[in-house]
């Protein structure tokens, strides 16, 4: 591993030839803190795919273009004398002391969720009007659902037993069944909706991160899809011309498959 002088120099590096690409490049001169959100974006889920993959490589790599684009964003807030590379790591610095009290301070804690409710409550300290103002308006409603979770645990509004959490699912199923068999299509989606939000609330129970979850059948879905896919075309067959039982057969082999799990 680099030594931290090293790590420095590397650092260094990258903010050197971000000056100059921001002078003499004329796509990285035209770039806005708005024209580089949605690449951002796109960047973070790739690190996301790698880190699911567990293709550390690729992780590194991501994990650049996600540095690269932090130094994009405190160049361009230098050049308008807002904030730099600077501002940016000692506000950090300053959060990450002024939220750990235990560590730098005299507050004691006991375990993993004494540090988180110190954490929310801190916030509220600092200003902070709702726990829940720090979940982005933004995130996709299954990674908010869990971060809204998380949030309101962090200061007590929560259930003590995982059992508890699960007769609450149990609960929240029977009433979308009414609603099915009711065939109310309004109040079907409303118990769609406190299904899957009872269902997040398990997961954390669990100790499961639910979009880490469903991405990885998501991944496994796709390589056994396309196994049946690659089947059908060696015997020359198309999948729509296919019964469901004959596709099956594949979908059974794709399961056995190592390449397909």
């Amino acid at each position: 591993m680099n030594s931290r002088e090293e790590q420095l120099k590397a650092i260094d590096r990258l903010l050197t030839i971000m000056n100059e690409l921001r002078e003499q490049c004329p796509w990285d001169r035209k770039q806005t803190l708005e024209s580089l959100r949605h690449l951002t974006i796109e960047e973070t889920y790739e690190l996301g795919d790698a880190i699911l993959d567990n293709d550390l490589e690729e992780v590194k790599k991501e994990l650049g273009d996600l540095l690269l684009h932090i130094v994009f964003y405190a160049k361009i807030g230098s050049e308008t004398s807002d904030f730099d590379i600077a501002d940016v790591a000692n506000g950090i610095c300053e959060k990450l002391i002024s939220r750990h009290p235990h560590i730098y301070g005299g507050v004691k804690v006991e375990n993993e969720e004494d540090v988180k409710r110190n954490w929310e409550n801190l916030k509220l300290k600092e200003g902070k009007i709702s726990v829940l103002e720090g979940v982005p308006k933004s995130l996709p409603a299954l990674v908010k659902a869990s971060r809204i979770q998380d949030k309101v645990a962090g200061v007590g509004f929560d259930w003590e037993k995982p059992e508890q959490v699960f007769e609450k699912l149990q609960e929240e199923l029977a009433e979308l069944q009414v609603e099915v068999d009711a065939k109310d299509q309004v109040k079907m989606e409303a118990e769609f909706g406190d299904v899957l939000f009872s269902m997040i609330n398990y997961a954390r129970f669990l100790k499961i991160d639910p979009e880490s979850a469903l991405e990885r059948t998501n991944k496994k879905f796709i390589k056994r899809f396309q196994y049946l896919e690659t089947k059908a075309k060696e015997k020359n067959k198309d999948l729509r011309d296919m019964t469901l039982r004959e596709m099956d057969v594949f979908w059974e082999e794709a399961k056995k498959s190592k390449i397909a799990n």
